[in-house]
């Protein structure tokens, strides 16, 4: 944080050193098993089939029942505090709890992380719960970086869907889904060539699959009304620094995550101006430096920064090159204080706005769950209501993407 050294480890973290109080260190200790009581009864329907409210949909109705019972486990006085803090806003419970600046803008940024919220948005309590409620190499509420980076994860998957016989077509964009009889038959390429079958599975957008690749014309009207009305606003940039030796993060270990979000009131600030189409003065972020895990991230002796900065327009007032221009120079005074020198050390940076993001990578809006991950967008209501189990009103079309349940995260379970 500032030098002395608050170290939380996992998701939100546990371990707490330096110049913290007994009194914060025993009330979040309080605080974080609560809401691990709360996020542990809520993990079980991230890894379900969502329910639907209509007769003879297939709803799980044992494992639901079973998933009650979790509830009912909580006692009365924990049931009542679940139910008061469901939808309430995270600032008003770390305030209530905590008095430690630092810990509260860590856990404030936790529980907007992705997300168009600030602390002080309601139901922003329920997005730290989902974060909490996920699991990293066995340990409940952590993250966990794979050996080789994301794209490791993405070779694995490749490696061992070719061993189960199927064929990979990559640089080979749809343009098309093709429809014949109200069902799915296959796809159209951009360079004109059909690919036919009897399943197409979409890991793209819910809003780009219906509204681009099939139209309006295959859709009734209210389907379409509901798509077009879901919310799906990037808040998040990504930035990349190529630097020529490590940088010092005042003592920190680089082998962890560090988090520059100094009070609730820093990530609000953040969020403030998104809303208003323009760039935060003094944005918040975390950071992890890959090469300090293991080589082969950058040449020996050199480091490589990656960072997830919040809050970015999408479509910011000054226009997107200003913007991302003015976004860069606000994150290198954020890094500077945090990390004095580090300007002289960078070699070459790279900023994705919420915009490059979805021109890049086609997540509308800039957001990377496919659209957003908010109370009213979750569960049976993702990614529109009367649409939550996968299946879509085209025979033969199924969804399987951060739009659907359960959302954001590398879990594979949609």
């Amino acid at each position: 944080a500032d030098g002395n050294h608050l170290v939380l480890e996992g998701a939100a973290g546990a371990t707490l050193s330096g110049q913290i109080s007994d009194a914060d260190r025993a009330a979040w200790k309080a605080l974080r098993q609560q809401l691990l009581s709360f996020a542990a009864v809520m993990a079980p329907f991230k890894q379900m089939t969502p329910p639907r409210l209509a007769k003879g949909t297939g709803n799980e109705y044992l494992r639901l029942a079973k998933l009650g019972l979790g509830f009912r486990a909580l006692g009365k006085a924990d049931f009542r505090e679940f139910l008061r803090m469901f939808l309430i806003n995270a600032a008003d419970v770390l305030n209530d709890e905590l008095s430690d600046d630092r810990l509260k803008g860590l856990l404030g940024f936790d529980a907007t992380l992705g997300s168009w919220l600030g602390p002080q948005s309601p139901n922003s309590l329920i997005l730290l719960l989902n974060r909490l409620a996920g699991e990293a190499a066995g340990q409940k509420a952590a993250l966990a970086l794979p050996a080789g980076g994301m794209a490791a994860v993405a070779e694995a998957m490749a490696k061992s869907a070719l061993a189960a016989g199927v064929t990979i077509r990559s640089n080979a964009p749809v343009a098309q889904i093709l429809i014949e009889a109200d069902r799915a038959t296959g796809v159209r390429l951009t360079n004109g060539e059909d690919l036919h079958a009897a399943t197409v599975i979409s890991a793209i957008s819910p809003k780009t699959t219906f509204l681009s690749l099939i139209g309006p014309r295959h859709l009734d009207t209210g389907f379409t009304n509901r798509i077009r009305a879901q919310k799906s606003r990037g808040g998040a940039a990504k930035l990349h620094l190529a630097l020529k030796s490590a940088p010092d993060f005042k003592g920190a270990d680089l082998k962890s995550r560090l988090v520059i979000a100094p009070s609730l009131r820093a990530v609000e600030n953040a969020y403030n101006p998104v809303k208003y189409n323009e760039v935060p003065k003094a944005p918040v972020m975390e950071i992890t430096l890959p090469s300090a895990f293991e080589p082969g991230h950058a040449p020996d002796g050199q480091h490589l920064l990656s960072a997830i900065v919040q809050f970015a327009p999408h479509d910011p007032k000054a226009g997107h090159d200003a913007a991302r221009a003015e976004m860069l120079a606000n994150c290198m005074a954020q890094l500077e204080t945090y990390a004095p020198g580090i300007g002289a050390l960078v070699t070459h940076a790279e900023l994705l706005m919420p915009y490059d993001i979805e021109a890049a990578y086609g997540m509308v809006g800039g957001n990377w769950h496919h659209g957003e991950l908010a109370v009213e967008q979750m569960l049976f209501l993702r990614p529109v209501p009367g649409m939550a189990q996968y299946s879509t009103p085209i025979g033969g079309l199924w969804l399987a993407s951060a739009g659907t349940h359960p959302g954001g995260g590398i879990s594979g379970a949609a």
